[in-house]
């Protein structure tokens, strides 16, 4: 690991952390500790990013909780949401005709499954479908009739199987319809369907270019298979303590979890 340089810059221009499991411990809180350490990296000239699976709708109240007023991407790298102007910069849709010959090809293989979908859009809602699980407390809103799934343009959708596990359904899904729609694993009960070629990864590097950086100037913060992209494009990626083996096998390094500041501690070192 490359520690900070003799005149004491950080050795990285942009910090791109995920949000859940990552910088945002279990009540969604940031430890004071860790938005201690962001705010001296930013002091030394870094841009902090915040790069997410949650759609816009489900990041913004955070973020302005956080008093983050930067770009972040979300949706995973659908959206590229200026948090200082309470909009988004750039958008891609699904192409709800493909996702529907996905959704077709994955029951196939697996039987029937869960479905949620978020819409596009900075208010786009959530729609749940009967037997979907909704993680945690996030507004969502019911649907029965499958019609009102492809009703509007949407940025996602989220599968759950009855069975499989989270792993072995994004497997599945991946063999069944992997050249219609990237799939994504996002945490406990999230695994999801987006655009064809999609990734945190996308939307980072498009965020970086508007603020005049490259992936070389970037050190990556993450947990989970849906971070491997995005550490595959940044110069260093690292892996909370409590991360996925996925992302583990792929990081520069691991660290302390997300409750014990893990951020921090890197950050903490650098500066050092």
């Amino acid at each position: 690991m490359s520690d900070a340089s003799p005149d004491g810059a950080l050795p990285y221009k942009l910090i791109a952390t995920d949000l859940d499991g990552t910088l945002l411990r279990s009540d969604e809180s940031v430890s004071r500790r860790t938005r201690d350490a962001l705010a001296a990296a930013t002091a030394a000239g870094a841009a902090h990013i915040v790069v997410t699976g949650r759609a816009a709708p489900w990041t913004r109240h955070i973020l302005d909780d956080l008093g983050y007023e930067g770009l972040a991407v979300c949706a995973q790298g659908a959206q590229v949401y200026d948090a200082r102007a309470h909009r988004l910069l750039t958008s891609v849709t699904l192409d709800r005709q493909l996702a529907g010959v996905a959704l077709a090809k994955i029951e196939a293989e697996v039987g029937p499954l869960h479905l949620a979908a978020s819409r596009d859009g900075l208010d786009g809602a959530v729609l749940v479908g009967p037997g979907y699980a909704v993680t945690g407390a996030l507004p969502a809103t019911p649907f029965t009739d499958a019609a009102d799934l492809w009703a509007a343009p949407l940025n996602k959708i989220y599968i759950q199987h009855p069975r499989l596990t989270d792993d072995e359904l994004a497997d599945a899904a991946r063999e069944a319809a992997g050249g219609f729609v990237s799939v994504a694993m996002a945490g406990a009960g999230i695994v999801e369907l987006l655009p064809l070629g999609l990734s945190k990864a996308t939307g980072l590097s498009l965020a970086a270019r508007r603020l005049g950086l490259k992936a070389a100037d970037t050190i990556a913060f993450g947990d989970m298979p849906n971070d491997v992209p995005m550490f595959g494009w940044a110069a260093y990626g690292v892996a909370m303590a409590n991360a996925h083996e996925e992302l583990k096998a792929v990081a520069d390094e691991v660290t302390a979890s997300n409750e014990d500041d893990g951020i921090a501690v890197v950050l903490e070192r650098l500066l050092a």
